[in-house]
C-alpha cells in the first residue's frame, strides 16, 4: 500500500475557504453601494485645497467643506474643536493639499497635527484620508479648480 499525499487545504488552488470571504468584484472597478467602501468609515466630506496657499484659505476652505458656523473662530484651536464635534461619522478626504504643504510646510503640519489630534480624540467619529489624485466625482471630484480663498 502506498502513502497517501497530503492534501491541500481548502482556500488554495481554486478552492473556497469559508473563512475567507469572497469577492468578484475587479479591485480598479468602483465600489457599489452592495460595497459599502468610504460609508464605512462615515459621511463623506470632500475638503478641496486646490489653489490654497495660505491659513485663511485653509480656513474659509474647512469652514466650507465641513459646513461650520458663522462664528467658526478661523484659528487652529477652533478647528480641532469643531473635529471632534462633528455631528456624526464623517470621513474627510483632503485634496489637492500637497501646493498647500509646499508653500506653508508649517502651517501643513499644524494641520495635520489637527488632524491626528481630532482623530486620536474621535477614532470611530473621525476619518482624515488624504488624497494623493484627483477623486472621482461620485466623491465630489471635479475637474474644475475653485479659486483661492472663499471669502
Amino acid at each position: 500500500m502506498s502513502p497517501r499525499e497530503p492534501q491541500e487545504p481548502h482556500g488554495r488552488h481554486g478552492r473556497h475557504d469559508r473563512h475567507e470571504p469572497r469577492t468578484t468584484q475587479d479591485p480598479g472597478e468602483p465600489r457599489t453601494s452592495q460595497d459599502p467602501g468610504l460609508a464605512a468609515l462615515g459621511r463623506p466630506v470632500v475638503l478641496d485645497l486646490h489653489g490654497v496657499t495660505d491659513k485663511a484659505a485653509f480656513m474659509d476652505r474647512c469652514a466650507a467643506a465641513l459646513a461650520l458656523p458663522a462664528w467658526f473662530g478661523r484659528n487652529w484651536d477652533a478647528l480641532a474643536e469643531s473635529l471632534t464635534d462633528l455631528p456624526g461619522r464623517v470621513a474627510l478626504v483632503v485634496t489637492g493639499w500637497q501646493a498647500y504643504a509646499e508653500a506653508r510646510p508649517a502651517e501643513w503640519r499644524t494641520a495635520q497635527e489637527v488632524f491626528a489630534t481630532s482623530v486620536a480624540e474621535r477614532p470611530t467619529r473621525l476619518t482624515v484620508l488624504l488624497s494623493l489624485g484627483d477623486l472621482p466625482a461620485t466623491l465630489g471630484g471635479s475637474d474644475e479648480r475653485p479659486s483661492a480663498s472663499l471669502g
